[in-house]
């Protein structure tokens, strides 16, 4: 199977070639444009922990991996497809998500995403791919009221250009899918963490601020009520994929059931296949930041402040419902102690990170 991935030199693009490198055969294609938040170096990470164990494979690095530098807000030229060559399946990841930098340049972040995502259903549209997995958020939905966790095809109530971008990105989608029979399958995530995150995020922040004995900013309401988020581990989300791509490309067997044909308009079905890829529990910000200094070993300073107020475009709880895929059968390898633990250790061993 040839997968062409999106985002590998960002933060999860890059754990889904790492997971496809480690855990699959499959040959990847990535389109990497490095104008955003792409880091060469995440690559390269990936690519030296592949190659420190080449004997255990049949295959080295440059075997299994092509690299083709590409702006993915223009479209893809005929020459470049041709360097691409055939492919099976589109893993489309990339695209910008930091909300605070959305809010302050809110026009070329939505252009970014926008272009990018027209750009790769267009390109989807002339070689057809057997599938085309779409990454999106918890956040087009808005904020989850206290006790109620979103299902898939909720109303979308995005809360800011970020999150915007996201929903637009999914109605486009939906768009090529019911008019030029795109076999598009879209998925929603939770919160991200994982080794070589950006340093802007809250993980490396939080772990930053407690290696300096500094206090930890947490965001909370002005009654005091704390945000909170279902974690998930990058690497759980390609899991996560994989067991799509394996349901709806490979045929594999599921939850002691066949694979999966991909709902398409022409088959009398609404609306594409969409699924929720959420965290084992929720837990506030402030739980998340004290597991966080408790695997460093130091402790967490701390000081609740009512961000929400003062920023309107940031949501206090996000929550999914991840039934859906439960019922197919996946269930998430790493567990939320030990994706901390993981993350934790990886990047204590690796400070450049931080």
């Amino acid at each position: 199977m040839k997968i062409l991935l999106t985002g590998a030199a960002g933060f999860v693009g890059s754990h889904a070639l790492r997971y496809l490198l480690n855990e699959t055969d499959a040959d990847v294609v990535c389109l990497v444009s490095m104008e955003h938040m792409g880091v060469s170096a995440r690559i390269r990470q990936v690519a030296d922990e592949y190659n420190s164990k080449a004997s255990q494979y049949d295959r080295g690095i440059s075997d299994r991996v092509k690299l083709i530098r590409h702006d993915l807000r223009t479209p893809i030229d005929s020459v470049t497809i041709e360097q691409i060559g055939p492919i099976d399946v589109i893993w489309n990841i990339a695209s910008e998500s930091h909300v605070d930098r959305s809010i302050e340049q809110p026009v070329p972040f939505i252009k970014n995403n926008v272009d990018l995502i027209l750009v790769m259903l267009e390109y989807a549209r002339i070689v057809k791919p057997k599938l085309f997995l779409q990454m999106s958020t918890d956040e087009v939905y808005g904020p989850a009221p206290l006790g109620h966790n979103h299902v898939e095809w909720e109303t979308h109530l995005p809360s800011n250009p970020y999150s915007a971008s996201k929903s637009a990105q999914e109605a486009i989608a939906f768009s090529y899918w019911r008019t030029y029979g795109v076999p598009v399958v879209l998925t929603n995530t939770m919160n991200i963490v994982g080794e070589m995150q950006s340093s802007e995020k809250f993980v490396p922040m939080v772990m930053k601020k407690v290696a300096a004995g500094e206090a930890m900013t947490i965001h909370a309401s002005a009654d005091g009520l704390i945000g909170s988020r279902y974690y998930l581990h990058a690497y759980n989300l390609a899991d996560a994929w994989m067991y799509l791509t394996n349901a709806y490309v490979m045929g594999v067997d599921l939850s002691d059931g066949p694979g999966f044909n991909i709902p398409m308009y022409g088959d009398g079905t609404d609306r594409p296949a969409k699924f929720h890829i959420v965290g084992e529990r929720e837990v506030d910000n402030l739980q998340f930041a004290q597991m966080i200094a408790d695997e460093m070993g130091m402790p967490l300073k701390f000081k609740l402040v009512d961000f929400h107020s003062s920023r309107p475009g940031h949501d206090l709880r996000y929550a999914l419902d991840g039934s859906k895929m439960e019922s197919m059968g996946w269930k998430a390898p790493l567990s939320l102690d030990q994706s901390v633990s993981l993350l934790v250790k990886w990047t204590l061993d690796n400070k450049e990170w931080l």
